[in-house]
């Protein structure tokens, strides 16, 4: 291991700064394009480094934890090159995959308003740690703040301590899921502590007292004050116990704008991997909508929504593992349009099933711009022309990108 002067040159798809050497690149975490660096170097790392030229887009991080927290990777880097650094990771999965396409500027997130935090807490001694893993590190940092959380999370921070430290098992470490609604937080524990049926009592009171909406043990509904509903357009949805919801509202409505914007005039309309009906709800407003999702939680919370009178166009839905069974082109023949929202490992037998269908329009939504270039070059393949590309940016300070592509049949 060598001491050496580096000059970093671009930033990384998990946000570390690179300097391109003769030995191959060099990963040096914090460090910004244009800084010039000293550091011991080994197994293509930087190892402590100094950094001697500061970038001009270098900016004072926002919490106090942020050395330490592995939650945020680029709080040191100024808002507009950070944004475009986003936009930049999506151009350069579609040019891994030949895809040649304008990306539009990435849409920013809100700082403070994450509404949905999974967070961990451990024991040290008698006291009880709350807060996310340090970085590389299995170390749990107990936060005291946290600047891109929902206000009414960061204030209950003591309380869901005290809380957790009630069903804390007695070695490893307890999830905690904390939502905020527009009923009050709902909390899921997941791996709690076994004998939590003799606090039930205890664990009540505790939530009554930080007027939680709901609390959830172990998949056990202990407590539910209110039903902590989510805002779905005007539509309101009963959130599944620690399930999955679009972390942020801002972000939730511009994916929403622009699906929305993607289908059209639509007049049928399938959105696969619906979730609990984030687009399927808004885009039943003026289409009709049949809706597929494999998680029985969240098929069961669209359902109750759609028992209320709610002025929409026809919505059908059906729980099914797209994964494993997608819609086959016949299945797809109905529809105008097709949204699809799939997990971080993309949708690829969907994708090759809509290349091959006469589908006029589809609006990919995806977390990961690998396994979305990915689909996207099988669409393309099957004949479709990109029409579109936007990311937007859910998750503040961190690598995560959301991404929104139309595509249309040539």
């Amino acid at each position: 291991m060598s001491e050496r002067e580096l000059i970093i040159s671009e930033l990384g798809h998990r946000g570390d700064g690179i300097a391109q050497t003769d030995n191959g690149p060099v990963y040096v975490e914090g460090a910004l394009p244009g800084e010039t660096v000293r550091a011991n170097v080994a197994d293509g790392r930087a190892k402590n480094p100094v950094i001697e030229t500061r970038s001009p887009d270098r900016i004072a991080p926002v919490c106090r934890h942020y050395e330490t927290c592995g939650g945020c990777s680029l709080q040191h880097l100024a808002p507009a090159p950070y944004l475009a650094w986003k936009s930049s990771l999506v151009e350069k999965a579609l040019r891994d995959r030949g895809i040649v396409a304008t990306v539009s500027d990435t849409v920013s997130a809100t700082e403070g308003g994450r509404r949905r935090a999974v967070l961990t807490a451990t024991r040290a001694g008698r006291h009880t740690l709350l807060g996310y893993h340090e970085k590389a590190s299995h170390r749990l940092v107990d936060i005291a703040e946290c600047p891109v959380l929902d206000p009414a999370i960061t204030n209950a921070l003591p309380g869901l301590r005290v809380l957790a430290g009630e069903v804390l098992p007695k070695k490893g470490e307890l999830r905690l899921t904390v939502l905020a609604t527009t009923a009050g937080l709902d909390v899921a524990f997941d791996k709690a502590d076994k004998g939590y049926e003799k606090k039930i009592a205890v664990l009540s009171r505790k939530a009554v007292e930080l007027d939680l909406a709901r609390l959830t043990v172990n998949g056990e509904v202990l407590l539910e004050i209110r039903p902590p509903l989510l805002d779905m357009g005007g539509i309101g949805i009963t959130a599944a116990p620690g399930g999955f919801t679009q972390a942020t509202a801002a972000a939730e409505e511009a994916l929403s704008r622009l699906v929305l914007a993607g289908v059209g005039k639509a007049r049928t309309v399938a959105d696969l991997f619906s979730g609990v009906g984030t687009f399927a709800l808004r885009l039943a407003r003026s289409a009709n909508v049949h809706a597929a999702e494999g998680d029985a939680a969240a098929i069961a919370a669209f359902d109750k929504a759609l028992r209320k009178p709610q002025g929409l166009k026809k919505v059908t839905f059906e729980r099914r593992d797209l994964s494993r069974r997608p819609l086959v082109r016949e299945e797809l023949e109905p529809y105008d349009a097709v949204v699809f929202d799939p997990p971080r490992a993309g949708a690829q037998a969907q994708a090759e099933q809509l290349a091959g269908s006469k589908v006029k329009t589809i609006v990919a939504v995806s977390c990961n711009p690998a396994t979305l270039a990915r689909d996207l070059r099988i669409l393309i393949d099957g004949g479709y022309a990109l029409q579109s590309v936007t990311p937007v940016d859910q998750f503040l300070f961190s690598p995560h990108i959301e991404v929104v592509a139309v595509l249309k049949r040539e």
